[in-house]
């Protein structure tokens, strides 16, 4: 069978079937899926029955493997983490809010894979957000203000100690590692550019974007918050809905991704592999 790569009804998003990835890939079919994903910004390969080995060695046809600062990993499996919440579990939902995955780093992963291997029947929906759409939406006014801006990233609203993962966050089954190495900060362009494509992306979030570079908060505030709702408007958005064994590879230097819920007294278990941008 053929790869076949469906677009979805959306700015960003195709499913790309004809793949057995337990298999060895080939350079030309590592190229088309590559292609693929820089194009549709976010892939989800459905039926796929994939061990963690099968996982990394996927991973590493994207590029190199990232760090998860703030989660543990899978033993003996150093660079997969578990994204789980079990079916008796009273917490809120993890990463509910808008993201592009550890952009206060000062090299942000440029993917990052997902596979879910226990699917609840009802909800946990990823919404995905192009932000080249956000970006190329903006008036010429907006974009010529944001050229030159550089955004404040960091963990803390999350990964600090009195952070939404922090210390008062009891009963969770993830195994989240807060701490105060949160509290750093790292600019980025706001009007980032893509390496590999050359298009502009809007990049900032209301999980890790906590300032602009030079602004006092008094004036960066308000221009971030009308960022924040204008990146997330509905004709920028897909919404994924998942399948066991479903595997999804997102591109974070253009897109940003929430959580959802809607599947309370069901267990949901997905492991999770960023990866890093390649070094020259």
């Amino acid at each position: 069978m053929p790869l076949t790569v469906t677009p979805q009804a959306a700015p960003c998003g195709a499913i790309v079937q004809g793949l057995d990835l337990r298999q060895p890939l080939p350079a030309d079919t590592v190229a088309q899926i590559r292609q693929a994903w820089l194009q549709h910004q976010v892939l989800a390969f459905p039926d796929q029955a994939l061990s963690l080995e099968d996982l990394e060695r996927i991973a590493l046809h994207i590029g190199p493997f990232g760090t998860d600062p703030f989660f543990g990993c899978v033993p003996g499996h150093p660079h997969i983490a578990q994204v789980r919440r079990d079916a008796d579990e009273k917490t809120k939902i993890f990463a509910e809010t808008w993201h592009s995955d550890w952009s206060f780093l000062p090299r942000p992963p440029q993917a990052t894979l997902l596979y879910g291997n226990v699917i609840p029947p009802v909800g946990g929906d990823t919404l995905f957000a192009s932000q080249y759409a956000a970006w190329d939406a903006l008036s010429p006014g907006m974009q010529a203000l944001l050229q030159d801006k550089r955004g404040i990233h960091s963990a803390r609203r999350g990964y600090a100690r009195d952070g939404m993962y922090g210390e008062r966050d009891q009963g969770r089954s993830m195994a989240i590692r807060y701490g105060d190495d949160a509290l750093a900060t790292q600019s980025h362009p706001i009007a980032r550019v893509h390496p590999e494509t050359g298009r502009t992306a809007l990049f900032v979030s209301p999980g890790y974007t906590i300032g602009i570079e030079g602004m006092a908060d008094a004036e960066a505030q308000p221009l971030l918050m009308e960022l924040f709702r204008h990146q997330v408007r509905e004709d920028f958005v897909y919404r994924h809905r998942w399948q066991p064994g479903m595997l999804v590879l997102w591109d974070n230097r253009c897109v940003v991704h929430a959580a959802t819920g809607g599947y309370d007294g069901h267990t949901r278990l997905l492991h999770r592999i960023t990866v890093a941008e390649a070094t020259a």
